[in-house]
């Protein structure tokens, strides 16, 4: 019964351009995957992606080279990627963002049906995409849902902790009420954002038009109420539905978000919440698989602990070798001082012994001026060699052989006295 009203859901759902408004064909040169009529960008990638239900999917990937986040975007009900492409371009150069855009199951070139619970299984692959192939994280993603993309848009958001934020442009409360104002969700319901809005935890955006004749602007502003972190919305009067791009508060709006959201902090969370409360209404026998690629995403933050352990341990020994350098240059400076003392003191002895030598010469010169004072100097006797002394010590005489170590000096009137040289050196190297 479920799967009938599902279907029946589905058939107001979804209604995918017939034709596709585009075609993918193969270059044959480089191989490359591109979208007809459309010419080939550079920064422009052309992707098919397998999904988890057995469907392949159309992506488009476009790289800004100034980006820091990157921008998932899930289109309306009645749209596909060759008429959203030229919007793709225009947002992710305006808004200095990776966008990522892809086409749902039965959507222009994908594979299979389109149908709740393959656009949950759509969107993942792109997500998982951007993880694996184009290494973005969950931090910087900005998930962005237009009326039926809130749908899946919502439900990968409710089970990431992380993620950056969530653009929601005229969004609905669920398949059911925007047919019928019902006060209560029904199990048949589809895309039930009523109840998984409240399980997001980063900013969310709400935009919608004032005057939408699809999606009552009543919508969008019943979720903002029940948005756990709410940033200011944007509500475009006069907006209908498909519109809302054309208005210049859009971009501008737009840009300020993504600008806010940019220099705040990335979202860490310790306590990370189980995917059993919003996968419980799905009853399908994806849940289980579904719920184990959540876990394994959400396992990543233990990765970032682990660079965590390391960038500490990494600084530690850092500063143990800083430390040891430190120790080094100090043992260096203390040689240096060392050597500089030794020095110091090998100049001072040198200064002192050469102070005491202009002394003894000082002293030398006093006691040469004192002696030609007093003494006057003449010749030695040649006939005998030696010279008298007088009187001296009782009149006796000394005789001292007469050599060139002697010298011969005579005080004043007295007799003549012989004083050996070195007696004189003796003399004058006597400490006064």
């Amino acid at each position: 019964m479920g799967g009938v009203t599902s279907s029946m859901a589905a058939k107001f759902a979804f209604f995918p351009p017939n034709p596709p408004s585009y075609k993918l064909i193969t270059d044959d040169l480089t191989e490359l995957l591109l979208l007809s009529p459309f010419p080939h960008r550079e920064n422009v990638e052309v992707l098919k992606l397998p999904t988890r239900r057995g469907t392949e999917i159309v992506a488009v990937y476009i790289r800004h080279p100034l980006a820091t986040s990157t921008l998932l975007y899930s289109h309306g009900n009645a749209a596909d990627l060759g008429q959203m492409y030229e919007l793709f371009i225009e947002l992710s150069i305006h808004l200095r963002v990776n966008l990522m855009g892809y086409d749902y199951s039965g959507y222009g070139q994908s594979t299979g049906k389109p149908s709740e619970h393959n656009t949950y299984a759509d969107i993942e692959a792109a997500y998982k995409c951007l993880e694996e192939s184009y290494g973005a994280k969950q931090e910087d993603i900005i998930l962005y849902g237009q009326s039926v993309g809130s749908g899946p848009t919502l439900d990968l958001a409710a089970r990431l902790p992380q993620l950056r934020a969530v653009v929601l442009h005229s969004a609905i409360l669920s398949g059911l009420r925007v047919m019928y104002p019902v006060k209560r969700t029904y199990w048949f319901d589809i895309y039930k954002n009523i109840d998984k809005i409240p399980l997001v935890n980063c900013p969310v955006l709400i935009i919608h038009g004032t005057s939408d004749e699809v999606v009552d602007c009543s919508h969008g502003k019943q979720l903002w109420e029940l948005c756990k972190e709410k940033y200011e919305p944007l509500w475009l009067k006069g907006g209908n539905h498909c519109d809302l791009e054309h208005y210049p508060e859009y971009i501008r709006h737009l840009k300020k978000f993504i600008s806010t959201i940019e220099k705040s902090p990335s979202r860490r969370y310790s306590s990370r919440k189980s995917t059993d409360q919003f996968e419980q209404p799905r009853k399908s026998t994806d849940v289980f698989e579904l719920s184990r690629k959540s876990t394994d995403r959400r396992e990543k933050p233990r990765q970032s602990t682990d660079r965590s352990e390391k960038h500490k341990r990494h600084t530690e020994k850092h500063k143990n070798q800083l430390e040891k350098l430190k120790a080094t240059f100090d043992q260096i400076e203390r040689s240096r001082r060392s050597v500089d003392c030794h020095e110091k003191s090998r100049k001072t002895d040198q200064l002192e012994r050469g102070r005491k030598s202009v002394d003894r010469l000082d002293r030398i010169r006093l006691i040469l001026v004192g002696l030609r004072k007093h003494l006057s100097l003449y010749p030695t006797n040649a006939s005998t060699g030696h010279f008298h002394t007088g009187h001296l010590q009782g009149n006796s005489e000394h005789q001292f052989p007469t050599s060139p170590d002697t010298t011969q000096v005579e005080m004043g009137q007295h007799p003549t006295i012989l004083l050996p040289l070195h007696r004189l050196q003796a003399l004058v190297t006597e400490p006064s």
